[in-house]
Parts: C-alpha cells; structure tokens; sequence
C-alpha cells in the first residue's frame, strides 16, 4: 500500500472524504501516494481562516516577511535534487528538467523576497495649496491560484511567492495529476514564521473545489494557468463577483526560420524548443514556419535529429523525452496525429506511441510536413510531441504566418540580419519574443504573458506583478496652517 497525503487548511494536515492515486506516467505499476480531495467544507474553512491570517501577515514587518520567503526559496534550491526527481517521477519530464524547475522555483521566492523591501510608494503635491498626495500599494486580500501539472512547482511560485510577498493571504488549488510536488512546497511554506490559514492547500477536481473556488464572494482575486475553456469559465464566474482575474492560457507558438539562418542552430532550437519538456509547455514551439530557400535542408536535418532524440523514464540516464502525462493525455496526442494526416499534413516520422521496458505514456517525437496554417493541427494547442512544418516565401509571408493565429503567447525568428530581428520583435503580436533563442525559456525577473486567447489580465513575474496582486491606494493629507 502506497502512502496518504493530506490537504493542508487554516494550518493543519487534515484528511478529506476521498483520494486519488498519483500514477508515475513513466511505470503505471507505481503508485506514488493517494491524495486526499477536499470537501466543500473544508473548502469554506480555509477561506475563513485565510480571511483572519491575512490581517496578521499585513502586521508582519518587513524584514520579517522576507525572512519567511528567503527561507522558502533557500529550501526549495538545496532540495531541487531530491523534490526534482518526485516531480519528474509523478509529471514525466527528464529529471534534469525537473531538477531545473525546483531550482528556478526557489529563485521565484528568493526574488520576492526581495521585493518585500522594495514597495516603495510615490508622493506628489496636490493641485490645491496645502494638501499633499501618498500613493501606495496594499495587499488585493485573499487569492485563488490554481496552477496545471505541466510546471507544477515553478507555475504555481510564481504565483505564490508575490501573493505572500505583496501581503496577501493564499488558497491553491493544485493540479489533480502532480499532488505530491503540491504537498512538498507546501511542507516548506508550513515550516516558516506565517500565520496558521495565510497557506491553504486544498486538492480537489476542479469541477468541484475549483469551481466552489472561483465563485467564492470571500476570495479576491484568481490566478490562473490552464485551457482557455476554463479559463473562459473562470472569468465568467468571477465577474459575477467581481473578482479580479489573471489568466495564462493557451498557446500556437512559432519559430520562424529565415534563408539566411544559421541551419545547425536553427534546428537545435526547433528540437528543444518543440519536444523539450515532451511539449507540452505553453512556450513549445508547434508551428515551425521555414523559408523556402531552406526549407528542404532544414526538415532533412530536423527529421534526423527527432529520430535520435532518446525516449524513455523520466529518471533514467540520458532520457531526453520522457512520457506524456496520462493516458488521457497520451490518446489526445494520437487524436492529433490522425486529425492532421486526415487534413492533407505527411507525418515524416514519429508520433506514435512506444512500447519500452516499463508500461509508461511514451511517445516518439512527430513532424508533420506539407502543412499549411490553416490546418487544425496549426490552429488548436496540441501540448504534444508534434511540430508542423509550413513552408513560405518570404520573411513577409513569414511574419503574417507567425501572427495569423488567435493565441499570442511567444514566438521567435533564427536569423543573421540585424534588420529583420528587429523588425520581427517589434511586430510579431506575442507577448514573448525570441531572437535566436528557442520559444521555450523565459527569465523570473521580467514580465511573463501573452496576447489574444492566450493571456487575460495583468501580466505575471517581475515587478509587474504588483499590477495584480496589490490595489492602489491614493491619500491626501492636509496639514493646516502652521501657527
């Protein structure tokens, strides 16, 4: 029998009326732990325990808040070895990957911590004599995140560590499929100098506790990362309270690769940027658009470096696509491959599913070819192994390709001119653009976000995120007249 974990709520572990088994998508013959689901009173009690604590952590002084998450983010960094290899046993990705992503997520709160210092407001003279103006930020109150599986420690610190940094109390709804990495971060926030209710982890299906979550009237503002349906269902619950709303959402990312690239490293970036992670990451790169006067070299190189990427365990040596995340998941992936072949696209290799030593979700990476944009299989985010090709004429026919689509999250050109690499970046319509980089990979001290169905509402990371997890307060002071 495997272990039980519980949810954590008003600072206390506390067992809930079912779980869930955690499935190692790598060997479905290990069962990580069953995970306790929340019930919708638990649920309540963690709102009203949030609601007190929130008050208690705005008394805090600063130095001390800092300390809490510097003492966060120290763990997570000492411990990304061993919290790195849980994440990629129950998520899929390489364990360097998953390593990685421990690490950076330390960093999100040794960043914040930081800020804690740095709220520093504004004054200004009042158009009328005698008054003075202070402007500064307060906490929003108590926040909803529910974060996904496919970074399901980095995605939610970075949303967690500014909701604590700014002064606000915090309810996260994890993802269903990585519950262990959940209970781990959540174990280090509990042992810090906080208030008992400031951290809630409350698990659960979102049609359930997520969705009792979002329609809250005790929660203040909802910070979200998954599937634009949901993300649509979100808002629309949130706006009958008036819930104050960021959504990071989906994606159709492109590369686009110019005649005067650098071929190796074009193909490298395509490599990594469409199957790291096995692609399912909202800055994969699915949409590789190739000059013509390239093109045929490019696909020859690229066809032979997805065929000698190594599939297997996620926490195996030299693994460099480990398994998709479910079954679910594994038979969407497929769904695409037949929906693309069905629309006229030539699947040059890949895309099937793989029988290795362990019974696992594994599949080989895919290249469609002979697409065009308007295919499905370009329209819609996969989150799969699979990268098209679309062939253009110009870098013209380039750019317009690379924007035509209703998603505008990153997006990036391999080129050698000055002129074009900056033209792109000041017109392609993402909210991310890369230069010679894979679409994939992005900083924590700069803003994160998109465009279009891909980003609603103020945008994450950096000092932009103040923009939502704080409220502006403008004060006027008179002094009177001196005596």
């Amino acid at each position: 029998m495997s272990d039980s974990f519980k949810n954590y709520i008003a600072g206390e572990w506390v067992s809930g009326p079912t779980e869930v088994a955690n499935i190692n998508p790598s060997d479905t013959s290990d069962v990580i732990g069953h995970y306790a689901q929340a019930s919708a009173e638990q649920l309540d009690d963690a709102l009203a325990a949030a609601r007190i604590a929130q008050r208690e952590w705005a008394k805090y002084g600063l130095e001390r808040k800092q300390n809490a998450l510097n003492a966060i983010g120290h763990a997570l960094m000492s411990r990304a070895e061993e919290l790195g290899r849980l994440l990629s046993r129950e998520e899929g990705k390489p364990f360097a990957e998953g390593k990685g992503e421990v690490y950076r997520a330390g960093q999100f709160f040794t960043y914040y911590a930081a800020e804690v210092l740095r709220q520093i407001g504004d004054t200004a003279d009042s158009t009328r004599d005698g008054i003075e103006v202070d402007v500064r930020r307060e906490p929003v109150g108590v926040v909803a995140i529910i974060s996904p599986w496919n970074f399901p420690t980095a995605t939610a610190s970075w949303k967690i560590a500014p909701a604590l940094a700014f002064g606000n109390a915090v309810i996260w709804k994890p993802a269903n499929l990585t519950p262990a990495s959940a209970v781990a971060l959540t174990e280090i926030i509990a042992a810090q100098d906080i208030p008992k209710g400031l951290f809630n982890l409350v698990m659960g299906a979102g049609r359930d506790v997520g969705q009792r979550l979002v329609e809250s009237q005790k929660v203040d503002a909802i910070s979200f990362t998954g599937s634009v349906p949901v993300g649509k269902g979100i808002a629309a619950a949130a706006i009958g309270n008036l819930t104050k709303v960021q959504m990071e959402m989906g994606s159709k990312n492109a590369l686009a690769v110019m005649d005067d690239c650098e071929l190796d490293l074009a193909v490298t970036l395509a490599l990594g940027g469409a199957f790291g992670g096995t692609g399912q990451k909202c800055t994969a790169s699915s949409r590789l658009v190739v000059h013509e006067a390239v093109h045929d070299a490019f696909v020859e190189k690229l066809i032979a470096g997805a065929g000698a990427m190594k599939v297997g365990h996620a926490l195996a040596d030299g693994t460099q696509i480990g398994p998709v995340v479910s079954e679910t998941q594994l038979n969407e992936n497929l769904r695409y491959v037949e929906l693309g072949q069905g629309e006229g696209a030539e699947l040059a290799c890949g895309g099937e599913r793989l029988q290795l030593e362990t019974d696992g979700y594994f599949m080989s990476p895919g290249v469609f070819i002979n697409t065009t944009n308007q295919m499905q299989i370009n329209r819609e985010e996969m989150f799969a192994p699979l990268a098209s090709v679309i062939k253009v004429g110009s870098y013209d026919e380039a750019l317009e390709t690379v924007n035509d689509t209703n998603f505008g999250l990153t997006s990036g050109i391999v080129t050698k001119s000055l002129a074009r690499a900056t033209h792109f970046r000041r017109n392609a319509k993402t909210g991310c653009v890369m230069v010679n980089l894979p679409t994939a990979g992005t900083d924590y001290h700069v803003p994160f976000g998109g465009r279009g169905d891909s980003s609603y509402g103020p945008r994450e990371q950096g000092q932009y995120a103040a923009e939502f997890y704080t409220t502006v307060k403008t004060a006027y002071i008179s002094s009177g007249q001196p005596e």
